[in-house]
């Protein structure tokens, strides 16, 4: 295969499951290649397809209950611990619209023989490609041309259509095809209607053979003696009906415009965008190159092996990467073979998006970051109207689902009173900081944002405890409750550190209101230590901790904030690191095993990382595709093992603030040797860290001067780092 193994995957037999297919994208366009010779099928999907349910409209929007606040305030600074219990307006729940596939692309062949057959993706490249005797198949998604590119070559005949019949599609789904011959062979057209809606979607697919014979065969078409045949796709969601015509003509025009009109020429357009993203952040730990030679599915079986790391966190960066464009990752990143996703195949903003673009910064891929950036921006419209219509505020409140189109907080219920949680907004916007601090420079559309969230703390922050301190009531831990109350509450852990980051952070970035915004954040009140002696998940005295849960949102304070550290507050670290000991891992979720992983790499503890990583590694979380599950034994297709655990292994190495630099605060024993390459960090360097038993060294690259904190294994120092005069450190590992 082209790509080496660590830097893609094979398998040596065609997928048997869409979960097994393997994977492309360019962040708008995703497939998922089966790679059969004698049916292969590539399923498109799109970020923006998202199916309508008739008549909701009327309820994507959020409730209108700003005037009742204060009645419900009054209650739970009184103590009723089920005053939130009916706090909506009557609605029944109501999920966001669900992420869907298009279609499949299907080229048949006579059955035929499948000697010498091997299927791979590179991950450098994005390219999927299975082969056999006597037949090729290859596809990307184009970054540059935002096209999916297939190329077939194999003697004899080809029946290629466009088939909607998948897993779930809707029977009442009105499905009409189209074949019409061009100069270059034929085009394919696939219209399809939602039930109940104007709304639809059209997928073209120009097949341009080099010599044979091109005859349609409705709804497909048929080549026959052809040397190879290319394949262009692309897929729009629309109201009413779509040009055909025009879709066509501009496939058509691209193929003019390629210089051969050729495979190699539209990959050569592609590569310079992926390659070069994909290139950046590299992870070598010095795994034995028999196990690096295996195929996907039975490394997955040798859990601690360094060769499957390697390959999860290329994997991971890859299919990050490859969801992130349009839009930033779902729940499923950019694909699905199944009209029926779990959760809608949305975006989960109360922990799951933040957790699969927590290595965005550190692991360069501004990509990623911008994609985040455009969602919120796309959103902030929305999350005005819920500041107003729940809160009675000015300012932006993040809604906890969003189908991408959406930002209305809509979806809620009263065992997840989603419409109460505050603290969204400044966990989105935190990678978005993060990114800006490894560049050195501000992105406007952030520090707008960030004023905005502000805004809504100054508006909403109003009441005061007996203590005499702002209070955050209504208050919503995600997706907990305490042991002796409901879910709506007054002062989680997770929404104090939100506010004072919020406020300060804002404050940091708009002088102008430094001294009214601090002297707020000031006045919220301090994190409890509970009886247990770990950091009480809700401060308001009397709330009792319910620790059997996968969410970790007490934490948030730790990760991804700096809030509470060894370093500055070792007083409040050791209580958050008794917190995380008493945690429990609840269902099994990858996200929480990974979350628990990350938040103990920023308190040092090295073995509570390599703990809740092997949970995910031994738990059968893997398909063959290197795409995860959401529980244990393939259980629900889900991105966020895969996206998350670069950073994870990212975290246990490298950690940087503005102003600090940790380097090996938790190497992994699992991994005695190795190198992260690339890796960005917010204090302005570029680090390249190789280590062994032995020791390990450090080259920073910094990009501007400034004098930060060195923190490794032997303790603290301060170094002054001079912008283009690259350090080497000499450290101990253990």
């Amino acid at each position: 295969m082209n790509a080496t193994p660590v830097h893609g995957t094979w398998e040596p037999r065609p997928a048997g499951r869409w979960e097994d297919a393997f994977l492309s994208g360019n962040g708008h366009h995703g497939t998922l290649v089966f790679g059969d010779p004698n049916d292969e099928r590539v399923i498109v999907t799109h970020h923006t397809l998202v199916r309508p349910v008739e008549g909701d409209d009327e309820h994507r929007t959020p409730p209108r209950l700003a005037d009742l606040l204060p009645a419900l305030q009054d209650r739970l600074l009184s103590g009723d611990p089920t005053a939130g219990e009916d706090f909506t307006d009557g609605r029944t729940t109501r999920w966001v619209r669900p992420f869907h596939p298009a279609f499949q692309v299907r080229v048949r062949r006579p059955d035929g023989d499948l000697r010498r057959y091997r299927r791979t993706v590179d991950f450098a490249t994005g390219v999927t490609e299975a082969a056999c005797d006597g037949w090729t198949s290859r596809a990307f998604v184009s970054r540059a041309d935002d096209v999916i590119v297939q190329h077939v070559t194999t003697p004899g005949t080809l029946d290629i259509s466009l088939d909607h019949r998948l897993p779930g599609a809707p029977a009442a789904l009105a499905v009409g095809h189209s074949a019409v011959r061009t100069p270059e062979g034929a085009l394919l057209s696939l219209r399809a209607r939602y039930p109940g809606s104007a709304l639809g979607y059209t997928g073209v697919t120009l097949i341009a053979p080099t010599g044979g014979t091109t005859t349609l065969a409705p709804p497909g078409a048929r080549i026959e003696g052809a040397r190879s045949v290319l394949l262009l796709t692309r897929v729009r969601r629309h109201t009413g009906e779509a040009d055909v015509v025009a879709e066509g003509r501009a496939l058509r025009d691209l193929l003019a415009d390629t210089a051969g009109a050729s495979y190699d020429a539209l990959l050569g357009r592609h590569l310079p965008h992926h390659r070069t993203a994909y290139a950046r952040v590299t992870l070598d730990l010095a795994a034995d190159p028999a196990e690096r030679a295996l195929p996907g599915s039975e490394l997955l079986t040798r859990p601690h092996s360094p060769a499957l790391a390697e390959r999860l966190f290329a994997a991971g960066r890859y299919h990050l990467l490859s969801a992130s464009g349009l839009l930033p990752p779902r729940l499923t990143g950019l694909w699905t073979g199944d009209w029926n996703t779990a959760w809608s195949g949305a975006f989960t903003l109360d922990a799951n998006l933040s957790l699969q673009t927590a290595s965005a910064a550190a692991a360069a891929l501004p990509e990623v970051t911008e994609a985040l950036a455009a969602f919120v921006q796309r959103q902030l419209p929305d999350w005005r109207d819920n500041a107003r219509a729940v809160f009675g505020a000015r300012g932006a409140v993040a809604p906890a689902h969003s189908d991408g189109e959406s930002g209305h907080s809509y979806h809620f219920s009263r065992e997840y009173p989603l419409h109460l949680w505050t603290a969204g907004a400044d966990w989105l916007l935190k990678p978005l900081l993060d990114h800006d601090e490894t560049r050195g420079a501000r992105d406007p559309r952030t520090v707008a944002a960030l004023a905005e969230v502000a805004a809504f703390y100054e508006d909403f922050l109003t009441r005061t405890g007996s203590d005499g301190r702002v209070a955050v009531v209504p208050s919503y831990s995600p997706e907990n409750r305490p042991a002796n109350a409901s879910w709506v509450t007054v002062n989680a852990a997770m929404d104090l550190s939100a506010a004072r980051h919020a406020l300060l952070t804002a404050a940091d970035h708009h002088p102008e209101h430094v001294g009214r915004r601090r002297a707020l954040a000031d006045r919220l009140p301090p994190h409890r230590i509970n009886q247990d002696g770990a950091l009480a998940e809700w401060a308001w005295p009397g709330l009792e901790d319910s620790y059997d849960h996968r969410h970790l949102s007490h934490l948030y304070g730790v990760w991804p904030l700096d809030e509470i550290n060894p370093y500055d507050t070792p007083g409040l670290a050791a209580a958050a690191h008794r917190a995380l000991e008493l945690r429990g891992a609840e269902n099994d979720s990858a996200h929480g095993h990974l979350h628990h992983a990350l938040i103990a790499a920023r308190l040092r503890d090295a073995e509570r990382v390599a703990h809740a990583l092997a949970q995910v590694l031994e738990g059968d979380f893997f398909h063959a595709s290197l795409m995860s599950a959401h529980y244990p034994r393939r259980d629900v297709y889900n991105a966020d093992a895969a996206h998350t655990l670069p950073a994870v292994l990212i975290e246990s190495l490298v950690q940087s603030t503005p102003d600090r630099l940790v380097l090996l605060p938790a190497p992994l024993p699992a991994y005695p040797s190795g190198s992260l390459r690339g890796v960005r960090t917010r204090c302005g360097a570029t680090v390249d860290l190789t280590w062994t038993p032995d020791g390990a060294t450090a080259v920073l690259r910094p990009t501007r001067d400034h004098r930060i904190e060195l923190w490794t294994s032997t303790g603290a120092e301060s170094l002054d780092l001079v912008a283009g005069e690259d350090r080497v450190l000499t450290l101990k590992t253990w």
